[in-house]
């Protein structure tokens, strides 16, 4: 634009002295076009500056890949963010970039302000609509079995109604997290119409171009079984799921704090559901209506339940190690002498590690860890091998885990008796636990050191219901018997006159 006073005498040469356009610009070496265009101007309003979009072939194939790399980092601590000179480096060696490294730094410096001025952005007002529910987790401190440690509860909220559900598991894996939606669903009899999730790795393998997500196949088939609709918010978008976020800190603040005593997970689950009914019976911070009316009205819109309840589980085929363990997740499982080094199918839960046959038969199931490199061992399927090496007994962990009474028996026990009592407890432990055997051993041991017969003897006494009987009490005295008479003259009463003749 040029100056003013040039703007002036332009005007002033073409009106006041009625000078042609060519003899103005002549005069102030400018181009004629240029005096015309100011000499005929009528609205000198401000105008807004077009930002002009130059084409970048360059740059334009790499910025998907520069917007991605920016908002991963954002997720990380500033320290550990690429500089835009990596990034440059980076586009080099992994797709042969041509371009400069100023044209990266220029481009990442702007696009940084722009996702941050998005993400700075004050959330839209989204409408709630009935049947529809959002979903996260949280994480409380729990006082878990005698151990301080923190664990996450799965909160599925109702943005119409504001009412919600939670449930707390031993971690955020996919078996947790299916099985808090399950439970969830029967227990309001429903399933939500639409769901709302963040992108949660037990449910998203991969965030796609163009708002698509990649599922990871045991979310996918428990979205078909149950016949929801998802919906994911975009990357660093909290606000989108908004009111479960707020659910998840009312939650931790209302019910989990202070730090809960809890020592069974799966009994403390069954008294939330209570908790977070009653919650429901006070008025909606602004529709002035009861929770549970709301809720009603959720509980209407609901899909109805599918016949069958989702199994939350998963199978491997997993290779056992000489010993005859496996390893699940940095854990050690036992199995059974015979799958050493062999291959076991192994089906997994939330809560329970099974180790099945080829034809689905259970060989042992063991309570599922968490944590990192512990071992849980189960010894009955090992008892019979066992029984050939009896004299192994007090150099296993099992062993240590006998009660006392059968410890001492093992250690009075002859060379021949052990691989019998072992091959015992072997049938025992398959369906029963310690209490009845070692009942069986108390009782059997009465009158001295027992024999392995007698003590399985008495062990299924126990079980028949015809184990030691009390002592009978009758209802009235019983009738006195004459007192016995010694000697033979009771004899000669009873053969007085007989004829022996």
């Amino acid at each position: 634009m040029l100056a003013v006073a040039e703007i002036n005498y332009i005007r002033h040469e073409a009106v006041e002295k009625d000078s042609s356009y060519s003899t103005i610009a002549k005069k102030m070496g400018r181009d004629p076009r240029t005096v015309k265009k100011y000499a005929e101007k009528e609205d000198f309003s401000p105008e807004v500056k077009v930002k002009q979009n130059r084409p970048s072939p360059i740059m334009d194939s790499v910025k998907h890949i520069v917007d991605e790399w920016i908002l991963e980092d954002f997720k990380q601590k500033k320290k550990f963010r690429r500089t835009a000179k990596r990034m440059w480096e980076q586009l080099k060696e992994e797709v042969d970039f041509k371009g400069s490294d100023r044209t990266i730094r220029n481009y990442v410096s702007n696009r940084k302000k722009e996702l941050l001025n998005e993400s700075s952005q004050a959330a839209l007002p989204l409408e709630s609509k009935l049947g529809t529910a959002q979903v996260d987790f949280g994480e409380a401190p729990f006082k878990y079995q005698g151990e301080d440690i923190v664990l996450p509860y799965l909160v599925l909220s109702f943005p119409y109604s504001n009412a919600f559900y939670f449930q707390v598991f031993p971690s955020q894996n996919r078996e947790c997290f299916l099985e808090g939606l399950k439970r969830i669903f029967h227990h309001m009899g429903g399933v939500p119409k639409t769901i709302r999730f963040d992108n949660l790795s037990p449910a998203v393998k991969k965030v796609l171009p163009n708002g698509e997500r990649q599922l990871t196949e045991e979310f996918q088939n428990f979205v078909l079984h149950y016949g929801f609709k998802c919906e994911f918010c975009n990357p660093n978008s909290g606000n989108e799921k908004g009111h479960v976020e707020a659910m998840v800190k009312y939650v931790r603040n209302n019910f989990l704090l202070p730090g809960l005593h809890v020592f069974d997970i799966d009994q403390l689950n069954e008294k939330l559901w209570d908790k977070a009914e009653r919650d429901r019976e006070r008025k909606h911070y602004e529709k002035e209506t009861f929770i549970s009316t709301l809720f009603e009205e959720d509980q209407k819109a609901c899909f109805v339940l599918p016949g069958k309840e989702y199994q939350c589980v998963r199978y491997e085929t997993v290779k056992a190690d000489k010993y005859g363990y496996i390893r699940v997740e940095k854990n050690l499982y036992s199995t059974s002498p015979r799958y050493a080094l062999s291959k076991v199918l192994v089906k997994i839960s939330y809560n329970t590690i099974e180790i099945l046959t080829d034809d689905n038969q259970l060989v042992v199931s063991h309570s599922r860890l968490y944590g990192q490199y512990r071992k849980s061992m189960k010894w009955q399927p090992y008892l019979n091998l066992m029984a050939k090496r009896p004299l192994a007994l007090k150099y296993t962990s099992f062993y240590e885990q006998l009660p006392t009474e059968w410890q001492e028996y093992f250690n009075s026990c002859t060379a021949a008796e052990k691989p019998e009592a072992l091959k015992l407890l072997a049938m025992v432990l398959k369906e029963h636990d310690f209490s009845r055997i070692t009942e069986a051993l108390i009782i059997a041991s009465e009158h001295g050191h027992p024999s392995v017969e007698s003590i399985k003897q008495v062990f299924y006494q126990l079980i028949n219901g015809r184990g030691i009987r009390s002592e009978i009490h009758p209802n009235r005295p019983l009738p006195e018997m004459p007192k016995a008479i010694r000697g033979l003259d009771h004899y000669d009463q009873l053969m007085k006159g007989v004829d022996l003749q």
